[in-house]
């Protein structure tokens, strides 16, 4: 899975086409019609009301992608170190910590470094994975 170029309406459809589920049901679902679904398909991104609507049909969590992606490819941003240096208020909504990878994410990191596509300078450099996390991985996954 390539987490830099997400296009949510393919995976959806994938998705749909894994579950097989019926087009009519979805559209009673969504409340809408065939064609605007077919357009959902081809469509790079969507609404988040509707993309939970179809994380909830088909069961599957679609804001991970995002996240997933926030994980790979945001900067690095210490936001709470940084609130209290420069004297800032905190921010009022929920704080989530950045350092929280899936298995998913391991597993897409090791088989890089595994092919040869990049090595772990690259991954440190890159995705600005700390090079101990990196070998507890490599340990732990025994590759």
């Amino acid at each position: 899975m390539n987490f830099k170029e997400i296009h949510i309406g393919q995976l959806i459809e994938k998705r749909v086409s894994e579950k097989e589920i019926d087009t009519t049901r979805i559209g009673k679902f969504l409340n809408c019609t065939e064609t605007e679904i077919m357009e959902m398909y081809k469509s790079k991104d969507l609404s988040t009301e509707i993309l939970l609507r179809w994380s909830k049909l088909l069961e599957y969590d679609f804001f991970r992608m995002y996240s997933q992606h926030l994980l790979l490819y945001a900067p690095s941003n210490n936001s709470l170190n940084q609130n209290r240096v420069k004297g800032k208020k905190p921010s009022l909504l929920p704080v989530f910590r950045k350092n929280i990878y899936t298995r998913e994410v391991v597993l897409f990191i090791l088989e890089m470094i595994t092919s040869g596509e990049k090595t772990k300078s690259q991954i440190t450099i890159e995705y600005r994975i700390p090079r101990t996390t990196l070998d507890n991985w490599i340990n732990k996954y025994k590759i």
